[in-house]
C-alpha cells in the first residue's frame, strides 16, 4: 500500500483529458491500493475516516454531487473545487460526477474510507457473522415464525438485496467455512464400491459361488490339458475370462451429495443477486468474488465424482457431527434463514456501500449483553420470540439504532426475588417531572440500559418509591485504550482541554456522557462504555460498588471477546441488590421520604438554629424532635439543674407520657410552667432514650403524691443557648390542640407531655 500527497484520476471516459486531484492535508492519509483492492472488494483509492481532503475537476463544467451529511464541501465560488470529508463513515464512498449545466449524472467516483483501526475489516466481518448467527438462532426457535414462507425477491430494490446478500456473505464467505471445506476435500468421507470386470480366468485368486457356476457355464472356452486335476470334476473346457468383483473407495456419499448441494446452492443464489444487481454497483463487484470463491470450491477434483443428490438425509450422523461437514450443515440451515430476513437496521451499517462500524458494534454488543443475560438472569421467552416479526417482504429483525426495545426477565435467590429489564435505545424523556421516571433535564437515549426493582410491582410505582435501579452502558467502537476515554487532569491538561473546548473538540466527550446519564437520568446507579479494549476501568462514587462510573472492554473476538469482566462486574451488582442493608438502599429510602410530598409553603425556618457540623450534624429541623413537657412547681427547675434529670409519670395515671420514636430520639426538653402564655425553657438531652427509676430515690423532688415509679431523662445541668432566649406559644401547637380536644379535664390535658419537630415549634415561636 503506496501512501501519496495526492492522487490523479482520469475521466477519459467522460470527456476526452478530464482529470480529477484529491490532495491529502495529512501525511499517510492517501492511499493507492492497486495491489489489494480487488481481492477485498475495495475501491482502489483510499481515504482515512476522519480527515479532510481537497478535490479540483480539471473542467469546470464538472462537479461533484452533494451526498449529504457534509461529505462534499463544494467551494462557494468554484463548484469544480472543494473539500472531501469522509467524518466517520467507513467503506466504499461512491460519488456521482455531474454535468453542470443539465446536473446530470454522467460517472461515478469510487473511493474507500479506511477505518483508523487497522483491523476493522476482520472485526466487521465477525460481528456481522455473529449477528446473522444470532438472528438464525431466533428463527430457529420453536415459538419463532419460522413456519412462514418466504421466497427471495430478486426484483426488490438493490438495498433490500444487499442487506440479504451481505447476511449471507457473512457465512460462506467466513474463514470458518473455508476450513470446513478444506477439511472435507482433504479428507473427505467414503464408502465401499463394488466394481464388477473380466478378468482371465487364471488371474482369479479367490473364486465366490458366482464364479464356480460360470466355470461351468461360461461361454467362449478353452480345452483343459490331458490329466488336468479338475478333471476329475467332469471339467473337460473352462471359460476364458469370468466376472470379477472389485471394491473401491468412493467418495459419492450421501453427505458429500449434501455438500456439493449446499456449494452449488449457495452459488446459484449469488449469481442471481449478481445478475439482479446493478452493473458497477457494489453489490455486483461483491457477489462476483463470491462467485469465484464458491466456483474454485466446486472445481476440486473430489466434487466431480459426486452426484446430485435424490434424497437430503439432514439426520445422518456424519454431518451432524463430524469435524466439517457440520459447519456445512450449519451454514446451509442458517442460509435458508438468512436468505428470508429483512434487517432495518442493516441500513444504518452498509447503506449506499458503507460500513458503518460503529454502529455495527452496537448492534453487535446487543446481542453480546443478550447471551450475557439470557445466562444470568430469566428472561422472558416471549419478548425474544418478537425481535423478529413477520411483514410483507419477509421476516424483520426488529433491532434498529433509535427505536426502542425491551426485554423482561425475573432474578431469585432464596432471599429475594427482582424484576430485570434490559433495554436497548431507550429514551429517558426531559418533559416528565419528579417522581416519573426520565432525565429533570434533556431527553437523553443511552444505548443500553439495564434496570433492576423489587418483584411484584410495576415499574412505574417502582419509579415512584424509588426503588427502581437503572444502570446504562454505551457502545464506543472508535475507542482504543482508556487514555481516550479519560485524560490526566494536570493545569496543562486542563488549559489544553479548555482551547480544544472552544475548537468544538471535546477529549473527555465519553466520559462526560456518562457523567450525564448518571446525574441527569433519576434513579441512575452507574453508566459505563463498552469498548474494544483490554483495560477495564470501574470507579465508585462512594464506598460500594454502585454509584460508579468506567469502561469495560468487549471485543469483536470469538475466542477472547473479554466479556468474562462485565460479567463479574455485572454479578457483583447483582450481589449488592440482594443486600438488604446496603448504603444504596438507605440512600434511596431517604430520598423517597423526602421527596415523597411537596414542601408545604410554611416549612420554612429563618431563625437561628446551631450550625449542623460536629455533634450537631444530625440537627435537621424536621428530623430533631423537641419534649415539651410540664412543670407544675417551679421550684422544681432548679431540681432538674442540679439533678441533670427530668422525670414524667408512667403506668395509666393521667398525664403520663406515650413513648413513641418521636419522643426516644428527643433531643431537646421545652418546659412550660403555670400561669405562662408561652415556654421558654430549653434544655438539651444527653440520654439515649427514658429510663425507669423508683419515685423514692428522686430526693428533693417536690410533689403532692410521689409515685412509685417514674420515666426519667438526662438532661445538661444548665438551660441550653442554641435557640438564644426565644419564646414559644406552645398552646398553638397541634399537638397539643389535639390533646385539649382529646381530654375533658382541661387541667389534666394542660399538663400531659407531648414531642413535636423542630420546625414546628420554630413556626410558633413568638417574637420578642
Amino acid at each position: 500500500m503506496k501512501a501519496l500527497s495526492e492522487i490523479e484520476i482520469k475521466l477519459d471516459s467522460v470527456q476526452e483529458g478530464l482529470k480529477l486531484w484529491i490532495s491529502s492535508k495529512r501525511d499517510e492519509t492517501l492511499f493507492d491500493r492497486i495491489d489489494s483492492a480487488a481481492e477485498n472488494n475495495e475501491a482502489r483509492y483510499q481515504l482515512r475516516e476522519g480527515c479532510y481532503y481537497d478535490y479540483e475537476i480539471s473542467d469546470d463544467h464538472y462537479q461533484l454531487d452533494d451526498i449529504g451529511e457534509n461529505i462534499i464541501q463544494e467551494h462557494k465560488r468554484h463548484s469544480n473545487i472543494g473539500t472531501i470529508s469522509p467524518n466517520i463513515f467507513v467503506g466504499t464512498l461512491e460519488i456521482p460526477l455531474l454535468k453542470k449545466e443539465s446536473q446530470e449524472k454522467c460517472y461515478s467516483i469510487y473511493l474507500e474510507v479506511q477505518s483508523i483501526k487497522s483491523n476493522y475489516r476482520e472485526d466487521y466481518r465477525d460481528m456481522l457473522e455473529l449477528i446473522t448467527e444470532k438472528c438464525t438462532d431466533l428463527l430457529l426457535q420453536s415459538n419463532s415464525p419460522v413456519s412462514h414462507h418466504f421466497d427471495v425477491d430478486y426484483s426488490k430494490d438493490s438495498q433490500t438485496l444487499y442487506q440479504k446478500f451481505a447476511f449471507i456473505k457473512s457465512i460462506i464467505n467466513s474463514s470458518e467455512f473455508k476450513d470446513a471445506i478444506h477439511r472435507i476435500v482433504t479428507a473427505p468421507v467414503t464408502k465401499w464400491s463394488e466394481t464388477q470386470e473380466e478378468k482371465d480366468v487364471r488371474s482369479v485368486r479367490r473364486f465366490t459361488n458366482s464364479n464356480i457356476k460360470e466355470l461351468v457355464k461360461g461361454g467362449k472356452r478353452t480345452n483343459l490339458p490331458s490329466g488336468h486335476y479338475l478333471e476329475s470334476y467332469g471339467l473337460k473346457t473352462l471359460p476364458e475370462r469370468i466376472t470379477s468383483v472389485r471394491k473401491t473407495d468412493s467418495v459419492d456419499t450421501h453427505e458429500n451429495r449434501f455438500i456439493k448441494h449446499a456449494l452449488e446452492t449457495f452459488l446459484k443464489f449469488c449469481a442471481d443477486i449478481h445478475k439482479a444487481a446493478a452493473p458497477e454497483s457494489k453489490l455486483y463487484f461483491e457477489s462476483k468474488l463470491l462467485i469465484s470463491e464458491l466456483e474454485s470450491q466446486l472445481h476440486h477434483s473430489v466434487f466431480s465424482a459426486i452426484s446430485r443428490p435424490s434424497t437430503l438425509k439432514l439426520n445422518s450422523p456424519i454431518l451432524q457431527r463430524k469435524e466439517g461437514y457440520r459447519e456445512v450443515l450449519r451454514t446451509w440451515l442458517m442460509f435458508e434463514l438468512a436468505a428470508k430476513l429483512i434487517w432495518r437496521g442493516g441500513e444504518d451499517v452498509y447503506g449506499a456501500g458503507k460500513k458503518d462500524i460503529a454502529i455495527l458494534y452496537e448492534y453487535w454488543l446487543f446481542f453480546k449483553l443478550l447471551d450475557l443475560f439470557q445466562e444470568l438472569f430469566e428472561i422472558d421467552a416471549k419478548d425474544i420470540s418478537e425481535l423478529i416479526k413477520p411483514t410483507k417482504d419477509g421476516l424483520n429483525l426488529q433491532i434498529k439504532q433509535g427505536k426502542f426495545t425491551a426485554l423482561k426477565g425475573v432474578f431469585e435467590t432464596d432471599t429475594r426475588k427482582l424484576n430485570i429489564q434490559f433495554n436497548y435505545n431507550r429514551q429517558f424523556s426531559g418533559k416528565k417531572n419528579y417522581p416519573d421516571s426520565g432525565s429533570w433535564t434533556t431527553t437523553l437515549r443511552p444505548d443500553y440500559t439495564l434496570s433492576f426493582w423489587p418483584f411484584g410491582i410495576t415499574e412505574n410505582e417502582a419509579e415512584r418509591q424509588e426503588l427502581i435501579v437503572h444502570v446504562h452502558f454505551d457502545a464506543k467502537y472508535k475507542i482504543t485504550n482508556l487514555t481516550d476515554i479519560i485524560e490526566q487532569s494536570t493545569t496543562i491538561d486542563l488549559n489544553k482541554e479548555k482551547t480544544a473546548n472552544k475548537k468544538g473538540i471535546y477529549k473527555n466527550a465519553d466520559l462526560l456522557k456518562m457523567h450525564a446519564y448518571k446525574d441527569a437520568i433519576r434513579r441512575t446507579g452507574g453508566a459505563y462504555v463498552l469498548y474494544p479494549g483490554n483495560k477495564s476501568l470501574n470507579r465508585k462514587g462512594f464506598h460500594e460498588i454502585i454509584p460508579g462510573l468506567g469502561a469495560f472492554p468487549v471485543r469483536p473476538s470469538k475466542n477472547d471477546s473479554g466479556i468474562g469482566e462485565l460479567k463479574a462486574f455485572i454479578l457483583e451488582v447483582i450481589d449488592h441488590f440482594v443486600n438488604r442493608a446496603s448504603q444504596r438502599e438507605k440512600i434511596a429510602f431517604r430520598t423517597y421520604d423526602v421527596y415523597k410530598n411537596e414542601p408545604s409553603k410554611n416549612n420554612k425556618i429563618n431563625e437561628i438554629l446551631p450550625e449542623t457540623y460536629g455533634a450537631n450534624r444530625g440537627l435537621i429541623p424536621d428530623d430533631t424532635y423537641v419534649l415539651v413537657g410540664y412543670c407544675s412547681d417551679t421550684a422544681n427547675i432548679s431540681w432538674y439543674k442540679k439533678e441533670g434529670i427530668y422525670n414524667f409519670r408512667m403506668n395509666n395515671d393521667k398525664g403520663s407520657l406515650v413513648l413513641n420514636n418521636k419522643v426516644v430520639s428527643a433531643k431537646y426538653l421545652l418546659l412550660r410552667v403555670p400561669g405562662k402564655e408561652n415556654a421558654n425553657l430549653f434544655f438539651e438531652i444527653k440520654s439515649e432514650g427514658p429510663k425507669v427509676i423508683e419515685g423514692k430515690k428522686l430526693k428533693g423532688y417536690k410533689t403532692k403524691r410521689l409515685k412509685d415509679y417514674y420515666l426519667v431523662i438526662e438532661i445538661e445541668n444548665k438551660e441550653s443557648l442554641d435557640f438564644g432566649n426565644s419564646e414559644f406559644k406552645f398552646k398553638d401547637l397541634k399537638a397539643y390542640k389535639d390533646i385539649i380536644n382529646k381530654e375533658p379535664n382541661k387541667i389534666i390535658a394542660a399538663g400531659i407531655p407531648f414531642a413535636v419537630t423542630l420546625t414546628e415549634l420554630m413556626n410558633v415561636k413568638v417574637n420578642v
